[in-house]
């Protein structure tokens, strides 16, 4: 049995892929898996900005062609960076076991945000995150940083950052635990959608593929996602607006708690629900409702104005 699979080439996208193929090298013994790599154009535009070029396939277009072509059997993504509408032909064959899925604090002066003065700099290259941090402290300067998660560090160190947000599963997973200064707890700050967690993409019609992937899925992980995923559609959102979620099991019951904010981090709007854990796109769609009903929609017209 051979199979290909196709994947980003930073570190920490051949980890994720490396991974997902040990576990099916576990469940499969013999199987053969080739990995190709793919440039998409999220690596290739490294000095713009997230929210200037768009996120709509930044990350994986150039590798769902390449599954639609043929060229591989599946693809392994960060899921927070697959797009909520997935390209006719492809599905989500798996999603495994999710990883912590907060963001992380590192800093070299600070042990936590709450430390942290008016004026110091902290570094990310998310909305999401700029807007939570200046909700929690409007003196801080954010500075917008790019790159894969060592390019970041090392941007970090060299420019004297009093802060740097990066998510925790990142970190983890490439051994880099040690420049955590905070786990960031929910109630500070809301991860994106699908953060720690991984996506395994495949062909509709391929059956063969899917049935090797298949006992890689996490249900409990797959219902998560799924509602959160249907919280970002809800809302229509992505890199260019700051939304986040959190979701949690407890009892068979869903919790969801949303958030959608100004860039600025003025204005916020927060909810919180608990569902059926079987209906997880509801759930997140509901959601999405509450959060436009509380002033969600007046801050994300203000922000697609340009306001």
């Amino acid at each position: 049995m051979k199979i290909k699979a196709g994947t980003r080439g930073s570190e920490l996208a051949l980890w994720q892929t490396n991974w997902v193929c040990g576990r099916l090298r576990e469940v499969h013994p013999g199987i053969e898996i080739e990995i190709k790599i793919i440039k998409t154009q999220g690596d290739r535009i490294l000095d713009v900005s997230l929210s200037k070029i768009g996120d709509k396939g930044l990350f994986t277009k150039a590798i769902e062609d390449a599954l639609l072509g043929g060229e591989i059997d599946f693809a392994v993504h960060s899921l927070k960076d697959l797009p909520t509408s997935l390209p006719e032909g492809l599905c989500l064959a798996a999603v495994p076991e999710r990883e912590t899925r907060h963001d992380a604090f590192v800093s070299n002066t600070y042990n936590s945000l709450k430390e942290l003065p008016a004026g110091a700099k902290v570094a990310t290259g998310s909305l999401r995150r700029k807007c939570q941090l200046l909700n929690m402290n409007p003196g801080l300067e954010i500075i917008d940083i790019r790159g894969n998660v060592n390019t970041r560090l090392k941007k970090f160190e060299e420019n004297g950052y009093d802060g740097l947000i990066l998510a925790y599963a990142g970190l983890k997973r490439l051994g880099l635990e040690r420049y955590v200064k905070e786990i960031i707890n929910e109630e500070i700050m809301l991860p994106a959608v699908s953060q720690g967690a991984l996506g395994i993409e495949a062909r509709t019609d391929d059956k063969e593929t899917a049935a090797i992937l298949a006992p890689l899925n996490s249900d409990e992980t797959r219902k998560c996602v799924e509602a959160e995923r249907a919280f970002l559609h809800a809302l229509e959102g992505g890199c260019q607006i700051p939304i986040g979620v959190y979701t949690s099991v407890d009892g068979g019951r869903l919790n969801i708690k949303g958030m959608a904010g100004s860039i600025d981090g003025r204005d916020v709007a927060r909810a919180e629900l608990d569902a059926d854990l079987n209906e997880p796109e509801k759930a997140g769609r509901e959601l999405g409702a509450i959060i436009l009903e509380k002033g969600g929609k007046i801050i994300l017209d203000k922000i697609r104005n340009g306001g």
